[in-house]
């Protein structure tokens, strides 16, 4: 047992012993691999270092470049600041005009329009000009043509007119003369009528034949008296129609009534009124 126990522990020191070496070694290993780790990550941070000092030299100098810039910017701003208020009012000036421009613009294209729509309203215009120049060329041909004829007719219908007036005032003097002298008859043949019953003391039965005789005889009379009054209404009604459609013509073809040179007188019945109608359509005066 002694011996035993001897060998297990010379064996458990060996392998003790042992693995102490192992560990000795593997210690050395990692110590040695833990320094060059260090060592590449000292050198590998010292890089970063040194380029991160060299960095933030170069920051140093961009920044001091940007604060120099800025200022310089700032410097710039200002000034054009002050020079964008100095020219507000010139721009804004400037775009009240350039607006006004535009405007007038718009109107120069509208009026462009217009005159281009003028110029052709104008053409149509000159041709039409040009055509009532011409018709008014025929009109006052014809209107001279017309002239002359109204003259013409002028002077016949004057000349018609005094002829009827004078035959008209003729006929009726002699239709009125024998109208008086015929009631004058009348009158003076029942004055002696009269004075000859009163004269003859015939008796009743004869006094009555003879009166009815004088009677057949004064309404025969009357008759004719009354034809001859129709007769000389008719022919102052046709005098008067006649004096009417004279002065319508007159009027119609633009003569006033103070030119004739006479004043066309109407004829009127004494003692009847004459109507509105034709002159064939006169009434028997009463």
């Amino acid at each position: 047992m002694k011996m035993l126990r001897d060998e297990l522990d010379l064996r458990r020191k060996t392998e003790i012993h042992e693995v102490e070496e192992r560990k000795n070694g593997q210690i050395n290993t990692l110590m040695r691999r833990h320094e060059e780790a260090f060592t590449d990550i000292k050198n590998y941070y010292n890089d970063i270092t040194l380029n991160n000092l060299a960095l933030i030299n170069s920051l140093k100098e961009q920044m001091e470049d940007m604060r120099k810039k800025e200022d310089h910017l700032e410097r710039e701003m200002a000034e054009v600041s002050v020079q964008n208020k100095r020219l507000t009012d010139p721009l804004q000036k400037a775009r009240d005009e350039m607006s006004e421009m535009q405007k007038q613009l718009g109107n120069y294209e509208r009026d462009k329009q217009i005159l281009v729509c003028t110029k052709a309203r104008l053409k149509v215009t000159e041709k039409e000009l040009k055509d009532l120049q011409w018709e008014h060329e025929v009109l006052e041909q014809r209107f001279f043509k017309v002239q002359q004829e109204r003259d013409e007719l002028y002077r016949k219908f004057t000349s018609a007119i005094q002829e009827v007036q004078q035959k008209t005032g003729f006929k009726n003097l002699v239709l009125e003369r024998k109208l008086q002298a015929l009631s004058a008859a009348v009158e003076k043949r029942e004055v002696q009528f009269n004075e000859v019953l009163a004269a003859s003391n015939l008796d009743p039965s004869a006094l009555t034949l003879v009166s009815r005789k004088l009677e057949d005889v004064l309404e025969s009379k009357n008759s004719t008296i009354k034809d001859l009054q129709y007769e000389l209404a008719r022919v102052c009604k046709a005098h008067n129609d006649l004096l009417r459609t004279y002065e319508a013509k007159l009027l119609a073809f633009g003569i006033p009534l103070d030119n004739v040179g006479f004043k066309p007188l109407e004829t009127a019945v004494i003692g009847q009124t004459l109507g509105q109608g034709p002159a064939g359509l006169v009434g028997t005066p009463t």
